[in-house]
């Protein structure tokens, strides 16, 4: 499971105390924005080459397919494992992993989450073609004074690592305290790598329970391999109004983003489901499969599984 560097985590108790509520010496409270103290859009450079090599390995038996891989990314990352300029103090490291998951997956009665309201984040939720975890939930519950101190922890309310700066690179990508290198969302440099022309359905990983993920396009009717590509939407929006927190046991000020509770799922909203998935003919699967859709806005990778997912994503 993740967590924050104690550093990053030193500097959001300083900056977000009370996320946005601020205390007069009377105790009231004064919630206000904390999109004003905090830039959501930090990303950093992406200038850094690995001295391993990726080595994934992607077979199919029977009805199972395997992923065995280092979990090193194929292309260029950030600056990680500390030091002058590091967007994380865990350096990163080979990480021997290997994932099975079903050819032929199937919807379950009820939706996975990855997040535990009670426990927290309690799975990975998928693995690129390139044996890179995609991995969204962070591990920031309320209060922001880390996940091992003493005080109460509010899971229903964890920051989200997409809206925040908790180091991520060019990549949405950054480093577990294992070494293991993972992504938050969209991997941009493995994306570029696979020179997909825009509007073209790209196959980008499989999820933990077997279905594939693909990236932001699908076609505009999804039963009709013949229509136009086009960007595929979320239908998740940002909450309005406040946050009905104190404070003290939850978070106050405007729903701004920063949460993965600060959204709402509207079915029919855009294009996917609450998994940010759907059922379509893709150009692997000409008969039609259930997939889901990496996007550019929340929850950019999915926070839940359609089908049951393997344990080897257990976190």
């Amino acid at each position: 499971m993740k967590k924050l560097p104690l550093y990053l985590a030193a500097l959001l108790t300083l900056t977000l105390w009370g996320t946005g509520c601020n205390r007069d010496n009377e105790m009231n409270v004064d919630c206000e924005d904390v999109d004003d103290v905090v830039d959501t859009s930090i990303r950093g450079a992406c200038n850094e080459s690995l001295n391993w090599s990726n080595q994934v390995s992607i077979t199919t038996s029977g009805n199972s397919r395997t992923i065995t891989t280092n979990s090193i990314p194929d292309h260029r990352v950030g600056l990680f494992g500390g030091g002058n300029g590091s967007l994380n103090p865990n350096a990163i490291a080979e990480v021997n992993s290997t994932y099975t998951i079903p050819t032929n997956p199937s919807a379950a009665s009820a939706p996975t989450v990855l997040l535990s309201r009670d426990l927290g984040p309690q799975y990975a939720f998928g693995v690129l073609l390139n044996g890179v975890p995609l991995d969204p939930e962070a591990a920031e519950p309320w209060p922001h004074d880390g996940i091992f101190s003493n005080s109460p922890k509010n899971w229903e309310w964890n920051l989200d690592a997409m809206s925040i700066n908790l180091g991520l690179d060019c990549n949405n990508g950054h480093v577990q305290p294992s070494g293991k290198y993972h992504h938050h969302g969209a991997p941009t440099l493995y994306l570029e790598s696979l020179n997909a022309p825009n509007n073209t359905m790209t196959l980008i990983g499989w999820a933990g329970d077997g279905f594939p993920i693909y990236y932001k396009y699908g076609y505009q009717n999804a039963s009709d391999a013949g229509s136009a590509v086009v960007e595929l939407g979320s239908s998740y929006r940002l909450k309005s109004g406040d946050r009905p927190g104190d404070g003290d046991s939850a978070p106050c000020g405007t729903y701004s983003g920063i949460y993965t509770n600060d959204y709402e799922y509207v079915a029919g909203l855009g294009d996917l489901d609450e998994c940010n998935g759907r059922t379509g003919v893709t150009p692997e699967f000409p008969n039609g499969t259930y997939y889901y859709v990496v996007t550019e806005s929340y929850p950019f990778v999915s926070r839940c599984f359609t089908g049951t997912p393997s344990s080897d994503f257990r976190l």
